[in-house]
């Protein structure tokens, strides 16, 4: 966190000041001068931000007071910090920005009775209302130097409330926990965005607070990874929420310490308001998520069923059964290849090498089906002959030790290093342009984010090029495999992990990645219709990783895109990792049920529908419940472990609606919009669709 010199501050309404201001008249330019007023106060009609005398700050939401007064914009230094700021000024400006339109930012500014003065910069746009930007100046006005370790912003506190608090967190973790949890009572979850481990890390840089009526988000809003913290705690009086920056510095005489541009949003219902917010300034920003190609909702048979120990002859054996189903995709997973990093045929599987992957991708077009390839790029196994002749290639810590993908058991290779991007440029050019797959599975944890670079090879600018380079680097492999192919498939799965936002936009379709329960399909799903919008194809990946391993209601409900691993006619058996009960193959009952699911999949493909993520709260409405507009009708999916009562259905337009059980093909009658209330009794799950009385 080095000190950061003017021009860097506030560059998101650089040019867009109304009036015509120039860089020399922006805030960070001179310290404000104007007398603080009594009350002084940033924001809009949602959220307020009030300043005290100390620059401490009380919220307040919808013209009522929502926390107590807090020094909220704190700079931390060991053991100790400075949060109170005599408020010496304010300054008040117009914005007319050309892409997040009219708004408007006040500065205050302040000094500490250690020297340190302080400047917080508040703006707000029209388009994003509840929502404020923040960008804090922390300037060492005193005689010695100042040892500092960070900064804090956007400190909040939201008092205990009937029924407590859920969080959502886009932060990674090693042990794969929900993104979306209720706070217990000793919960305490940092939520760094920095490295977890030598391959788990990065993440969307958002994380929410919410009780039953009202909610907090804050998060960064730069173009590039940064490793803040969004920490989330249970606390005495309630919980309490905030964003951090931690680096160590001495901030000399005269220096000073920009902290980046970060948000705080009040909201109500649970995270998926403020991640849409997120989304939308993003977007303004230029990052963004591509709209994919049709085939990218089609539904997915993967040979991973198999496993590494697959033959030819069993995938193709197989192909007949999935395409007979209404599979569409055909996946030939890991193991097709001689190992992680030289990404050359296995000869054992494939004798003839290349020609032998050009007739295998031909066969699965002969059966109907599209072929995808599966592949975890940035990982050299020890033994390959990349590792051995290009140990160049290899990202390396401050000590010169390699980074690891523990899955594995492989060294990490750097992504901002330009032999690295022209190698995995021309194999995908090869899987797409000459193989003849058309599309392409990026796998692995570690594709999420990695650790700052220190192999003096690469003559990085700064270490933290390899971070930010990641992104950049799956934007090569993408507009490789569309070179090749402009209708290609590019699919990001890092397994387990919280998805890194700035890697989406060079991707196609975003899986649940490796879900541990049907909760963590629809949660994740929540969070990616919020954050990459109704252009996006989520995939609710293989059915057998949710409840019961047949929970396609999970995947279909939310709009998700359906997938399955199935064997047939029979099981492998796999050493290493031993078949669950009753194994992958395709019995006749789940035939059964995986047609039914098919079938009503294709009839309606929901993933092509408005998600309407704002009508229930998934932390609070019981039974849980999704809904997607699509056509002139709207869908609604119910979920508990078992349910009898009413069910609601909102967001209904005026007049009746007919409403039919779409699983159990029954009619259930006909209800009364806006909002209407239906009896019901289910298991699992309750598939709806409504559609208007006069509707043909």
């Amino acid at each position: 966190m080095p000190p950061i010199g003017r021009r860097t501050a506030l560059k998101f309404i650089a040019g867009s000041v109304a009036g015509g201001m120039t860089w020399s008249t922006l805030p960070w330019a001179r310290a404000a001068t104007a007398a603080p007023a009594t009350g002084s106060q940033a924001g809009d009609a949602v959220l307020g931000i009030a300043f005290d005398q100390r620059m401490h700050t009380r919220l307040s939401a919808w013209g009522k007071p929502l926390t107590d007064w807090q020094p909220s914009e704190v700079l931390l230094l060991d053991g100790d910090q400075i949060g109170d700021f005599s408020l010496s000024g304010q300054q008040a400006h117009d914005l007319d920005d050309p892409r997040h339109g009219r708004g408007r930012q006040v500065v205050f500014t302040g000094r500490a009775a250690q020297g340190v003065e302080k400047q917080v910069a508040v703006s707000w746009f029209e388009a994003l209302p509840g929502l404020a930007l923040l960008q804090v100046r922390y300037r060492n006005l005193g005689d010695t130097p100042l040892s500092v370790t960070g900064w804090r912003s956007s400190a909040h506190v939201l008092r205990e409330a009937p029924g407590g608090f859920w969080s959502f967190s886009g932060s990674t973790h090693t042990d794969r926990r929900d993104w979306v949890q209720p706070l217990g009572e000793d919960f305490d979850q940092r939520n760094s965005l920095a490295m977890d481990s030598s391959d788990y890390g990065g993440g969307t840089p958002v994380a929410n607070l919410w009780r039953r009526d009202v909610g907090l988000a804050v998060g960064h809003v730069e173009p590039v990874p940064r490793p803040l913290a969004m920490p989330v705690k249970r606390t005495a009086a309630g919980a309490s929420i905030a964003i951090e920056g931690q680096q160590p510095i001495t901030l000399a005489p005269g220096a000073e310490l920009v902290t980046e541009r970060t948000f705080l949003a009040v909201h109500r219902g649970d995270f998926y308001a403020p991640l849409q917010q997120y989304r939308q300034f993003m977007a303004a920003e230029g990052i963004e998520g591509p709209r994919p190609p049709d085939s990218a909702f089609a539904p997915i048979w993967c040979a991973w069923g198999y496993e590494r120990d697959f033959t030819v002859k069993q995938i193709v054996d197989t192909l007949p059964k999935a395409q007979a189903l209404g599979f569409e995709w055909a996946v030939l997973d890991d193991g097709w290849q001689t190992n992680e990093g030289d990404w050359k045929i296995d000869l054992k599987k494939f004798p003839r090498g290349d020609a032998d992957m050009r007739a295998f991708t031909a066969q699965v077009r002969q059966h109907g089906m599209r072929p995808r390839l599966w592949l975890a790029p940035l990982a050299a196994d020890p033994g390959s002959d990349v590792l051995h002749d290009h140990v160049d290639m290899l990202l390396l810590d401050k000590t010169g030790a390699f980074q690891t993908v523990t899955w594995w058991n492989a060294l990490t290779q750097c992504p901002a290093y330009q032999p690295v991007i022209d190698f995995y440029v021309a194999l995908v050019k090869k899987i797409i342009g000459d193989w003849g797959f058309e599309g392409i599975k990026l796998d692995g944890q570690h594709l999420n984010a990695v650790a700052p670079c220190y192999n003096p090879a690469h003559r990085h600018a700064r270490p933290e090029d390899s971070v930010e380079g990641l992104a950049r680097f799956w934007q090569a492999i993408y507009h490789a495999a569309h070179e090749a192919n402009p209708e290609a498939v590019v699919e990001l799965c890092p397994c387990g992990t919280a998805f890194a936002f700035h890697n989406l936009p060079a991707t196609d379709q975003y899986p649940a990645s490796d879900p541990l329960s049907s909760w963590q399909v629809r949660s994740k799903g929540k969070s990616i219709k919020a954050l990459m919008g109704h252009r996006s194809s989520y995939a609710g990946d293989h059915v057998e990783l949710s409840d019961q391993r047949d929970d396609f209601a999970s995947t279909v409900g939310i709009g998700a895109v359906i997938s399955t691993k199935f064997t047939w006619p029979r099981d492998t058996e796999h050493p290493a990792e031993p078949l669950p009960p009753g194994g992958f193959v395709l019995t006749p009952e789940r035939e059964a049920l995986w047609r039914k699911w098919v079938d009503l999949y294709k009839a309606h493909m929901l993933p092509k529908g408005e998600y309407l993520g704002t009508l229930y709260d998934i932390g609070f409405d019981r039974p849980e419940t999704h809904v997607i507009a699509k056509d002139g009708a709207q869908y609604y999916t119910f979920y508990a472990p078992r349910f009898d009562g009413q069910v609601e259905l909102r967001g209904l337009s005026a007049g009746r609606w007919k409403v039919r059980d779409l699983f159990n093909a029954r009619e259930l009658g006909v209800v009364q919009g806006p909002t209407a209330r239906l009896p019901a009794s289910f298991e699992r799950f309750l598939f709806l669709q409504a559609t208007p009385e006069t509707a043909a």
